[in-house]
């Protein structure tokens, strides 16, 4: 197996920039939220390549697919988090906006590689 294959799909790249993005915005947050929603965010946003990357590397398909689910999984919840703090008035609606342009982009990505997996090798 490539080492650090993860690293060339692009649905990787892209959540390492949504990262990024996350990371930019909490710095606006109010600081009572520091332990709260921002914590929250963060452990959710990073949770998403870093189960892809760890997904990607286990031999099983099975696997594989289990590990894309749950970057699912963590996607949805930045994103309902972002909700949250758009009603709550920490972010604006652009920003909002901003990372449901990621969501969407990075949501299908990783449909289209877990059914490229369960195709594969079915």
């Amino acid at each position: 197996m490539e080492e650090f294959t993860y690293r060339k799909l692009r649905v990787y790249q892209q959540s390492k920039k949504l990262v990024l993005v996350i990371y930019d915005l909490l710095k606006y947050f109010p600081k009572e939220e520091n332990y709260a929603l921002c914590d929250q965010l963060r452990r959710a946003v990073i949770s998403i390549p870093s189960n892809i990357a760890e997904g990607i590397s286990r031999a099983s398909h099975k696997e594989q697919v289990h590990f894309l689910e749950i970057s699912f999984g963590s996607l949805n919840e930045v994103m309902c988090q972002i909700e949250i703090a758009n009603e709550l008035g920490i972010i604006s609606q652009e920003n909002l906006l901003l990372v449901e342009d990621y969501y969407k982009l990075i949501s299908q990505m990783l449909s289209g590689l877990r059914r490229s997996i369960i195709e594969g090798h079915a």
